[in-house]
């Protein structure tokens, strides 16, 4: 578990603003912030009559999801619905690529369909970077969790739970506990939480749910609960990560949970008015106890509702930045040294033999289809 992608430029336009959203490494404080502030003001949408705003009115917005999702792909498809867009759910792990279709073929089947936006959740590690690199330069890709990498827009809901019941982040204590080597959450929540300013996060679990080198995050490591619960303002309970646990990781749930469970007990070490949070789903008795879930220190559901707010806020900002990139692409394409950059930087892999980019939409990519010149329309004369 390192950091393998900080500051990645294929995010930000050239104007430093959101182009894709792939991951938080790298990302400034100031746009985890702009971002957070979007959320904010999208939160009174959601209590509208009607809960529209025409920011992506006439876009289309694709969710491709090769992994099972309900809250995910449900909150995205919200989002994109209040700001206007035309939604599209494809559950691609149940037809084409277990078929045997290649995820490079199912991108070039997708641009076809001349979508604006791709919303990409796989189970492999980096395959929303790998679409990001290889799809139409007009359209924007949004990570909605790939692997054990990244969960960006999981872990900016998070923020925006924690800012909106904490007021910030410079003077708290943040636990985060259960399965750390196989989520990519608690990766996310790390990164965001850093780059946010917190001062003390703590990761808590078993060491054989622990990744080597998680130090290097800026975490301080507990194997105790008791200890990593001590005065925290904040838990975040993961979910155990069955389908992607290998070998005897956990003696079983009974055990993890009498060591590592969330109970009244446990939490009241914690502040009295610490916040517990959950990505769900809730795995009750496993992670954490009922009462805990449901009382009166949980946030968990209040997550679901920010969650519609910052994937609002992901997709419209993402959308204005690959506006903004096309914008300043087409007034630089009148130098003749700038258009011959822009060509070179963006001409595909000299391995493919067929056009990557398929989309008629897509009028500034140098290798897509152009339509054919009309022939002159006959004069029409009357006849007799």
């Amino acid at each position: 578990m390192t950091p393998i992608d900080a500051k990645r430029p294929l995010q930000l336009n050239d104007q430093g603003q959101l182009r894709h959203f792939l991951s938080l490494d790298g990302l400034p404080r100031e746009l985890l912030t702009e971002i957070l502030d979007t959320a904010d003001s999208f939160l009174e949408v959601g209590a509208r009559a009607v809960k529209k705003v025409p920011l992506l009115r006439g876009k289309t917005v694709c969710n491709v999801f090769f992994e099972n999702s309900t809250r995910t792909r449900t909150t995205f498809e919200l989002a994109a619905q209040r700001l206007s867009a035309d939604v599209i759910t494809l559950n691609v792990s149940t037809s084409s690529t277990s078929k045997g279709e290649t995820l490079f073929d199912t991108l070039r089947n997708l641009e076809a369909m001349a979508a604006d936006m791709f919303v990409v959740r796989h189970a492999d590690s980096g395959a929303a970077h790998f679409i990001a690199e290889h799809v139409c330069p007009e359209v924007a890709i949004i990570n909605g969790g790939d692997g054990r990498h990244a969960h960006p827009t999981q872990g900016m809901l998070d923020m925006l739970t924690i800012r909106r019941h904490k007021g910030g982040f410079e003077n708290l204590s943040v636990a985060i506990v259960g399965d750390i080597l196989h989520s990519r959450v608690a990766r996310s929540n790390m990164i965001a939480l850093k780059a946010l300013g917190c001062p003390d996060i703590r990761v808590v679990a078993p060491k054989t749910l622990l990744p080597v080198g998680v130090e290097q995050y800026g975490v301080k490591v507990y194997t105790d609960l008791a200890q990593g619960l001590k005065d925290v303002d904040v838990v975040i309970m993961l979910r155990l990560q069955r389908e992607r646990m290998a070998g005897g990781l956990l003696p079983s749930e009974g055990e993890f949970y009498r060591l590592f469970g969330l109970t009244t007990a446990r939490l009241a070490g914690a502040k009295p008015d610490c916040i517990v949070m959950h990505p769900g789903p809730i795995n009750r008795g496993v992670e954490i106890e009922s009462a805990v879930a449901d009382g009166a220190q949980s946030v968990i559901l209040n997550q679901v509702t920010y969650g519609i707010a910052v994937r609002m806020a992901v997709l419209s900002m993402a959308m204005s930045g690959q506006n903004a990139q096309r914008q300043f692409e087409q007034e630089n394409a009148q130098s003749p040294s700038v258009s011959l950059a822009l060509a070179s930087s963006t001409r595909p892999p000299a391995w493919t033999r067929l056009p990557i980019c398929t989309s008629a939409k897509a009028s500034s990519c140098p290798w897509a289809p152009r339509p054919q010149a009309s022939p002159p329309a006959r004069p029409w004369k009357p006849t007799a």
